[in-house]
């Protein structure tokens, strides 16, 4: 208002010189020239037209230098000389300019020249709804009482609004709630301040806190609103007494229970909060002060515990009466009873006493052996006095029992082996309900006897060790063990005396008497010797000592330390062995085969053929494995006479050997052969099914002849087989035949006329040893009767032997002819002849097999067969198989 005082006197002023200066220029001006404008509007906005309100030419006001001056010193309007127009310059903010004024103007003066006029201009600024309605503060927080009576009132400020009119705030909403209602009364007179009016009483318990929204709604259009959040915490009032679970609460307790057992925990609840809902325990007025000595409470946590000595000769039962007071300005109370029954109770536990105690304890201790004396005494009377001692089951012990007094002795044979020492537990229990029990551990050592003697690991050591082993080589170590301790338990190791070909065992190894490390002595050759065992003791240091042995088998493994001998053919230094082929031979002929034997076993003799070189490599290949050269192609007439080859044998060990032997094929004119004339054989197509069913007549009839033979002769030789009674060989007819023991044994019923008196006839075995590839000793039993003519045994040569049985069995002669297809120098014939000193050695006796068979062979029969040869008037009946390395090209 004082601003506006100013502004009116100094226009006052200034119109005062202009009227004036209009006097002397020329005429005064009029009255005020009004305008409304609305608030906000932007640059440019058209207030008025000031020119048509003055009736004067626009053109005329830009001539006469017309322009706005305001006496704010801000220019919110200008004056536009081209049009004559009123217009906005900027923009402009009722609440700003007036504040909460009801009405706002604007003071300008129009200054015109030539002659000087002064017109007053004075301009409304309109409000528009452009601002909502807003609270102080966003969220108002009141505390009341539980205990305030409805009709209270709280007061709450009331929402601001810049606008004025129907633009300002023009009512409230409170939101929905059964306990507070919005009393606006004292906004409608005018009044800053608003009132929230308690409809229904508060409870704490049921609802400690409320929310509620105040919303304040202007008279826009459209209105605008602003929010306030009302959080009503209500403030708690003692209002509620402690209350426990239960009015009466009934427990049990042995009278032996010892001080601060507890005995009932109590329970009570307070609803009300703070210090209203805590809860103090305390005995109730009515308890005696005898419970309170046997009793205590705790007065925060309501545990009721045992305090002194509860007896129940004394009482048999207690009532304690407990209270729980709450902590509110005026207090309040709930009350229980605690009914306590005494339970009579064993309460002493029986005592064990140890008198004597004998340990250690041997172990070879006899059954009866007194190891300890006790006694048992229990404070209680009646049957609660009587007192039975027992030990767990499973022991060598046992008690005896005397009154209150006990004697443990042996019962079983101990061990200090299995158990060096016991820890008996002795349990007392007397005959009270519940029995009350003690335990007492009694330890007994059992000392060691020298028991036990050593035990091996292995119960058989078997050691490979490859043949020229270096001198000292460590073969092995043998370890065994002994139960018992100390001295009883020190093993030393020694080899026993015994001879390995002659020699004794110190020469081939040794033994560490400590460590039981087993050492070789010399070095070892395969082909000389190939297994050997010897036996060493384990002995203890016990008194007296124990020993125990255990056999070590020493296989010696064969190195690749022989190259390959080739047999046939054999070339020298200066020659080469010859072989023939006819000119005309086809592809496939087989030109000769390589012979050859390796001194070596196993995978060290098995022997590989290659043809490292020819004078015509096309022409001819070699069997990997069989050594069989053959050509690849058929010879033509111009083909060279000879050829020259080299094969190479070569073995399969590590590195491999070899050796070589050189060829020479000679190529021979082919051999006539009769071509038959088929013409002479030519039969005509209609014959053909003629001679299809007599052969079929044919083939029937043939097979029932040999039907009826085979019947035939089964159930004569079962006829026969018969009168021998029981038999030891099967056959289908049921009758088995005799084994050639028996047969043995019937002959020999009858040799008292043919042989002198005295001289007895055992069972021979022939001894067959493998050499070469074959590294296992095979027994043939031979059974003979003594009416046999013929002191000649016959048999596969399924391994060559490596000495005789007998003095006067000896290899003499080797077939290399053919038979049906099967070659027999598979056999060996062993007649009662010497030989003689000046005889030449044969070759191995594997040389006819080549390196695949003879492998073959060696993992085929490495099962211990044995073939029984029997003498009788038909001769020798053989019953083994036969292997044979004749190809059916060589034959």
């Amino acid at each position: 208002m004082a601003a506006a005082a100013r502004r009116s006197r100094g226009g006052a002023v200034v119109l005062g010189l202009l009227l004036l200066l209009g006097l002397c220029a020329g005429r005064a001006a009029g009255g005020p020239l009004r305008y409304s404008v609305r608030e906000e509007l932007p640059h440019g906005a058209f207030v008025g037209s000031v020119a048509s309100d003055l009736g004067v030419d626009p053109r005329r006001l830009a001539a006469r230098g017309a322009r706005l001056t305001s006496g704010s010193g801000r220019q919110y309007l200008e004056l536009e000389l081209g049009r004559g127009a009123l217009l906005v310059r900027e923009r402009m903010d009722r609440e700003a300019l007036c504040e909460l004024s009801p009405s706002c103007f604007l003071s300008l003066e129009l200054v015109i020249e030539q002659p000087i006029e002064v017109h007053n201009v004075e301009v409304e600024v309109l409000d528009i709804n452009d601002n909502a309605p807003r609270f102080p503060r966003q969220d108002y927080r009141l505390e009341i009482s539980e205990s305030a009576v409805p009709g209270a009132r709280f007061h709450i400020e009331s929402a601001q609004d810049p606008d004025v009119g129907t633009n300002s705030v023009q009512s409230y909403q409170l939101s929905p709630s059964r306990h507070f209602a919005l009393d606006l009364k004292g906004f409608q007179s005018g009044s800053k301040l608003l009132e929230l009016v308690l409809q229904q009483p508060l409870d704490r318990e049921q609802s400690a806190l409320q929310q509620l929204v105040l919303t304040a709604v202007d008279g826009g259009d459209p209105p605008k609103s602003g929010t306030a959040q009302i959080s009503v915490r209500v403030v708690d009032t003692n209002d509620n007494p402690p209350a426990f679970d239960r009015s009466t609460y009934t427990v049990s307790l042995l009278e032996n229970a010892p001080p601060g057992t507890l005995v009932v925990k109590l329970n009570a609840s307070d609803p009300d909060e703070g210090s209203n809902g805590d809860v103090i325990y305390s005995f109730g007025s009515y308890t005696p002060q005898k419970v309170r000595q046997l009793f205590s409470v705790d007065p925060h946590s309501g545990e009721v515990r045992v305090n002194g000595t509860l007896d129940y000769e004394e009482a048999s039962s207690y009532e304690i009466y407990v209270q729980a007071t709450d902590q509110g300005p005026v207090s309040m109370a709930g009350h229980c009873k605690v009914l306590v029954n005494i339970v009579d109770a064993n309460d002493n536990v029986p005592e064990v006493v140890l008198t004597s105690l004998y340990s250690p304890v041997p172990e070879d201790a006899k059954a009866g052996t007194v190891v300890a004396l006790m006694s048992v005494t229990d404070q209680d009377s009646g049957l609660n006095k009587q007192v039975s001692l027992r030990i767990p089951p499973g022991l060598p012990f046992t008690l005896n029992s005397f009154k209150n007094s006990y004697t443990l002795i042996t019962q079983g044979k101990l061990d200090h082996e299995k158990a060096a020492a016991y820890n008996i537990t002795v349990t007392a229990t007397d005959s009270g309900s519940p029995p009350l029990s003690s335990q007492k551990v009694i330890h007994v050592d059992i000392s060691d006897i020298n028991d036990n003697p050593p035990h091996f690991e292995e119960p058989v050591y078997s050691v490979y060790i490859p043949e020229n082993n270096p001198l000292g080589a460590l073969l092995c170590t043998i370890k065994a063990t002994d139960p018992d301790v100390d001295e009883n338990a020190y093993v030393s190791y020694s080899l026993l005396d015994g001879e390995i070909e002659g020699l004794p065992v110190a020469s081939y190894v040794s033994i560490k008497s400590d460590s039981g490390n087993m050492y070789a002595v010399r070095s070892f050759d395969y082909e000389t010797l190939r297994e050997f065992q010897v036996v060493v003791q384990a002995k203890d240091a016990g008194i007296p000592p124990l020993s125990s042995s255990v056999t070590v088998h020493i296989y010696v493994v064969d190195e690749n330390d022989h190259a390959p001998q080739i047999l046939y053919p054999t070339s020298t230094n200066t020659s080469a062995a010859l072989e023939m082929i006819p000119r005309l031979a086809h592809a496939g002929y087989l030109v000769t085969k390589i012979i050859a034997i390796d001194g070596d076993s196993g995978q060290n003799a098995w022997l590989f053929f290659y043809l490292v070189q020819t004078s015509d490599p096309g022409l001819f290949r070699i069997e990997l494995h069989t050594g069989e050269i053959r050509t690849t192609r058929k010879l033509g007439e111009d083909s060279a006479p000879t050829f020259n080859l080299t094969v190479e044998v070569r073995d399969n060990g590590e590195p491999p050997m070899s050796s070589s032997v050189a060829i020479t094929v000679a190529v021979v004119d082919r051999v006539s052969k009769i071509i038959p004339d088929t013409r002479r054989h030519f039969k005509s197509p209609s014959n053909y099914s003629e001679i299809t069913l007599y052969l079929i007549i044919a083939l029937s009839a043939i097979s029932f002849v040999f039907l009826f033979t085979i019947i035939g002769l089964t159930v004569i030789k079962c006829y026969r087989y018969s009168l021998y009674g029981d038999s030891c060989c099967a056959g289908f007819c049921g009758v088995r035949e005799r084994c050639p023991a028996e047969l043995y044994k019937q002959a020999n019923n009858n040799i008292d006329a043919r042989l002198p008196h005295g001289l007895k006839v055992q069972p021979h075995f022939i001894e067959v040893r493998g050499n070469g590839s074959l590294t296992k000793t095979y027994c043939y039993k031979a059974c003979l009767t003594a009416g046999s003519g013929s002191d000649t045994f016959m048999f596969y040569n399924t391994c060559g032997p490596t000495g005789t049985t007998g003095p006067s069995a000896v290899m003499t002669e080797r077939h290399l002819t053919g038979q049906s297809g099967q070659s027999a120098q598979n056999l060996i014939i062993l007649k009662n002849d010497s030989i003689t000193p000046n005889e030449p050695k044969h070759p191995h006796p594997d040389w006819r097999y080549s390196a695949s068979l003879r492998a073959g062979m060696q993992s085929a029969v490495h099962m211990e067969e044995a073939g029984v040869i029997r003498g009788g008037p038909g001769g020798p009946d053989q019953q083994w198989p036969t292997v044979s390395s004749a190809t059916p090209a060589e034959l």
